[in-house]
């Protein structure tokens, strides 16, 4: 990590002892159901939240947001639980009241010198996230683990250790808001819907779909070995409003599509750009995976606040040969395909398969695009004004490939990714626009 000055800096972050904070008053106990949507995404999320002083200082921060989660907790509750397995071998929370964890840290330094954390940074950005020594699965991890890292400058960061299970993104960004809504002293703005039976499987379970997400793929171009053999490199690319209008442009350029959005151009785009960088064979499969709000796609839409996961995964699967050869087009085409099929129908399908299979999704010969740059992280507000950065510590896995919103306006897209260190060089080329 280098400061403004180009001399390397290292980051100390000196953490107090953790300590449970429970919701404030007596809440329910017993078992939390969680749906089949929430199975397959038991990942640790790790993200983290800058704010600056803004003459207000930091000496207090902690213990506000301390505070305010004692009385969030009222509403969200399972989160002051525990994660077990049930007899049928799905995850379910056990509503004990235990409590999250919140660890109070000092930093060695000022916010401005911890480097750019617009990329993943594990190294320097880990140090700002607790984690629970000697956990050696996620059972052993309480679903949620805050710290407050105060900074010399007199901003402070919060880092947050989550369970995808718990939430998705819209979930997710909906707790953390209402928890800074707490802080200042205001009523959540959307309280949270949490009977999660709506989503139960239908008896008999039933399958209506084709559900490729599961579908192994059979490595012939070897990739898996190149990630082994090679060190990991991440990067992240901006793309400004003006090169996400070219890509849109340059794909509807041949008439084949009459319209697309940014998302679906760009997500052609890039994994385009990494099937050709991994220097795939004609003949190899490869696999395109990416979330879905299904919320308004049921029938009736899930409640507002729903929380849990509401998304789904969506599918494209091709040969390499097509999707490098072939124009844009096609790799768009393919890409509103896959959306238009996320029906009630769909969902409820996905639904039942889990329940039928206990499958998870394949990452092989695969590209899974997460995308948060419609999620508004940076409206979090402590009473220390709008969160000034946010993003996450990692990515969760190789394959993945994160879309963050950027700039003042929120109009560009960040995109992290990580690959082997020749495949980054080349990716770099065939994004450049």
């Amino acid at each position: 990590m280098e400061n403004s000055n180009g001399n390397v800096l290292e980051l100390i972050v000196k953490q107090e002892e953790p300590i449970l904070v429970k919701p404030e008053i007596e809440t329910e106990k017993g078992l939390y159901f969680l749906s089949n949507l929430d199975q397959n995404i038991a990942v640790i999320i790790r993200t983290v939240y800058c704010f600056k002083s803004e003459g207000k200082g930091n000496e207090n921060c902690a213990e506000v947001i301390k505070n305010a989660l004692e009385k969030v907790l009222v509403h969200y509750y399972p989160l002051a639980g525990r994660l077990m397995i049930s007899p049928e071998g799905k995850l379910i929370v056990n509503c004990t009241g235990e409590g999250a964890v919140f660890v109070e840290a000092e930093a060695n330094c000022g916010m401005e010198e911890i480097g750019d954390i617009t990329k993943p940074d594990p190294h320097t950005l880990g140090k700002l996230v607790y984690d629970i020594p000697d956990a050696k699965n996620i059972l052993q991890m309480p679903p949620l683990v805050a710290q407050v890292t105060k900074f010399k400058c007199g901003g402070f960061v919060l880092g947050l250790c989550m369970n995808h299970c718990m939430f998705d993104g819209i979930g997710a960004m909906e707790f953390v808001n209402s928890w800074g809504e707490t802080a200042r002293g205001l009523p959540l703005s959307v309280p949270p819907f949490l009977d999660r039976t709506i989503l139960k499987s239908r008896n008999p379970p039933k399958i209506e779909y084709v559900h490729q997400e599961f579908a192994e793929i059979e490595d012939k171009s070897n990739t898996s070995s190149l990630y082994k053999e090679e060190e990991m490199t991440y990067k992240s690319f901006c793309f400004d409003p003006e090169m996400l209008e070219h890509i849109k442009t340059k794909a509807l350029q041949d008439g084949v599509i009459d319209k697309c959005t940014s998302f679906e151009s760009l997500s052609a785009f890039v994994w385009i750009a990494r099937t050709k960088a991994l220097n795939m064979k004609p003949e190899q499969q490869t696999k395109l995976l990416f979330a879905v709000d299904g919320r308004a796609k049921f029938n009736p839409p899930l409640p507002k606040g729903y929380f849990g996961n509401g998304i789904v995964l969506t599918n494209c699967i091709c040969q390499a040969s097509e999707l490098s050869e072939k124009p844009l087009s096609y790799g768009v085409g393919i890409v509103q395909d896959s959306i238009k099929m996320v029906t009630d129908s769909y969902m409820r399908s996905a639904i039942d398969y889990f329940e039928m299979t206990r499958a998870r999704p394949s990452l092989a010969s695969t590209l899974l695009i997460t995308t948060w740059s419609r999620l508004s992280f940076h409206s979090t507000d402590f009473g220390w004004g709008e969160a000034i950065l946010s993003g996450p510590v990692a990515l969760p896995e190789k394959e993945v490939i994160l879309f963050l919103s950027h700039g003042k306006q929120r109009r560009s897209i960040n995109l992290l990714l990580g690959l082997p260190a020749s495949a980054m060089e080349i990716f770099q080329e065939l994004v450049q626009i």
